[in-house]
């Protein structure tokens, strides 16, 4: 499985972005989708994460009810909308697919990046003040 994330630029604090996470899984609805992002200096942190129907999502408590997942099967896409941007949200954003995307338990294991098989390159988020 290859992963292409796009969307990445340079926005003001309070503004918004969209990021895409383009996939050539043949049957994109047998895995589960999760955002992370990573800072220099630090380890890649969780954003969030959506079930292979995209019933199930979880979020990270520094960006719920300003990040939406989403994905549209059809596509084979993932999708990252953010809203309410501040300076600490910018960072290389990476999405990654993992083989459990029938499990709806997010919560349980979504969070760690041990958990997924695949991930895309990256693509840069600047929020400036």
């Amino acid at each position: 499985v290859q992963l292409q994330a796009s969307g990445g630029g340079t926005v003001q604090a309070g503004g918004s972005l969209r990021l895409s996470c383009a996939a050539s899984a043949r049957i994109f609805q047998d895995y589960a989708m999760g955002w992370f992002r990573q800072t220099p200096g630090k380890e890649r942190a969780f954003v969030a994460s959506i079930s292979g129907t995209g019933r199930s999502t979880y979020y990270s408590a520094s960006v719920k009810g300003r990040f939406t997942i989403s994905r549209d099967n059809s596509k084979s896409t993932v999708y990252l909308q953010m809203n309410s941007l501040g300076p600490e949200d910018t960072a290389v954003y990476f999405c990654a697919a993992s083989i459990r995307g029938l499990a709806t338990a997010l919560r349980a294991w979504s969070h760690q990046g041990s958990a997924y098989d695949y991930w895309g390159q990256g693509t840069q988020v600047t929020v400036s003040s």
